[in-house]
């Protein structure tokens, strides 16, 4: 299942290099993801952030006001990933609880 990436800045240097790095990351492991740059100021006050960049991962703030390490996004990315495995059941679906 693929994770929901969103960078929320405005274009300053510090975005593009955490774009660039979130790029880095999903393509150097393989994770299936696709990767949403926000640069609309209106959009990004509907995430309450006042300082960009901002790494939103499945609609969650991880990281506001700062550019993260590659190392810092892949365990972010590699734990979103498994948290999405791990919601799904035996048999497929998201009730844990049926099988």
């Amino acid at each position: 299942m693929s994770i929901n990436i969103k960078i929320l800045g405005t274009g300053c240097p510090k975005c593009k290099q955490t774009t660039a790095a979130v790029q880095e990351v999903v393509a150097e492991n393989n994770i299936d993801a696709t990767i949403e740059k926000v640069e609309d100021i209106m959009e990004i006050m509907k995430y309450n952030v006042m300082s960009t960049p901002a790494l939103v991962i499945n609609n969650e703030i991880k990281i506001k006001g700062r550019v993260p390490s590659k190392a810092e996004i892949t365990a972010l990315l590699l734990d979103s990933s498994q948290k999405k495995d791990s919601s799904v059941s035996d048999c497929g679906c998201s009730d844990t609880k049926c099988c």
